[in-house]
């Protein structure tokens, strides 16, 4: 089960999930036969076109970085799939935000559980095309693309399916307010020095590299990565050996954890003596970050890294 529990945590990292199966042919959708055609309009998506709710009341969510998004567009889902599921039943996802949330399957939706909460509108990614024509018998369902470096643009998707543009235009404004005040308060105090970022897990080190997500507000608070990370591979990370611990290190290096024993991982990378070679090791700038911010692969999770960003590279002697 461990394995099994780390594989599913990969896979929210590429975005690539292997229970993705098959693609099926893109193809018109029309409404279900409870929404009017006077009451909705036509999306465009990538199994086709649906026409949607105006007004969804009973929305639920098709991966992790939907449901965030879907929050911080001001709706709270129904239900929602849960790839990082703690075995609690329940959307352990972000605190006060996701409570009351009812889960509907982990790395595959529960097609049962969704026609139980009778859903007006289903929004999710491509990653379940495959079962994208049972979904739609349910309620009018619309799938997005989701990888990187692009995973912004699966926030305007749903803004758009939703009818939340307006609500999109107030949250990408308080992102790039928030990332000129990070700018303002680091200077040039950082202008020579590189920033990193790696995932631990049990007998794995992963590299991110620039166009992941954490990459992305990196980048665009002005702060720079080393060498071994400023590539471009796919689901923007790669996996390195204990030997290779080198790629890794920077001036500064953030840490986070992926799987239940990541705890454990980083304790025990703690004492090996390669580990404590690193540059970013001897002078102390070492710090541990929280995966679902970090990793978040959705608007709702900026905010924690740029505070991340704040409290460590600003108000850290």
């Amino acid at each position: 089960m461990r394995h099994f529990f780390d594989w599913l945590i990969l896979g929210l990292l590429g975005f690539a999930l292997v229970t993705a199966c098959q693609y099926n042919p893109p193809q018109r959708v029309s409404s279900s036969p409870e929404t009017p055609v006077t009451e909705c309009r036509m999306v465009t998506h990538t199994q086709g076109e649906t026409c949607v709710p105006i007004n969804p009341q009973r929305v639920v969510t098709l991966s992790l970085p939907t449901l965030g998004n879907t929050l911080a567009l001001g709706i709270k889902p129904a239900g929602s799939t849960n790839e990082v599921h703690q075995g609690n039943n329940s959307v352990t996802f972000v605190p006060g935000e996701s409570e009351g949330i009812k889960l509907v399957g982990t790395s595959q939706p529960n097609l049962e559980a969704i026609l139980q909460l009778k859903p007006d509108l289903i929004v999710g990614v491509d990653w379940f095309s495959s079962i994208y024509p049972a979904l739609s018998q349910i309620a009018p369902t619309v799938l997005g693309t989701l990888e990187y470096p692009t995973w912004d643009q699966h926030f305007s998707f749903l803004a758009e399916a939703l009818g939340k543009q307006d609500v999109e235009k107030a949250v990408w404004d308080h992102y790039y307010q928030r990332i000129e005040e990070l700018k303002l308060a680091l200077g040039d105090r950082y202008k020579d020095q590189k920033i990193s970022f790696i995932y631990l897990g049990k007998g794995q080190i992963n590299i991110d590299t620039k166009d992941s997500f954490a990459g992305f507000i990196l980048n665009d608070a002005g702060l720079q990565r080393p060498a071994s990370q400023m590539i471009e591979v796919p689901n923007a990370y790669y996996t390195v050996s204990k030997e290779e611990i080198e790629k890794a290190d920077g001036d500064v290096l953030f840490v986070t954890t992926f799987s239940n024993d990541g705890a454990q991982a980083f304790e025990e990378i703690q004492r090996d003596p390669l580990w404590q070679k690193l540059k970013a090791v001897q002078n102390n700038r070492v710090y541990s970050v929280d995966f679902m911010s970090w990793s978040a692969g959705h608007i709702l999770g900026v905010d924690g890294v740029i505070d991340d960003l704040f409290k460590y590279l600003v108000n850290t002697p």
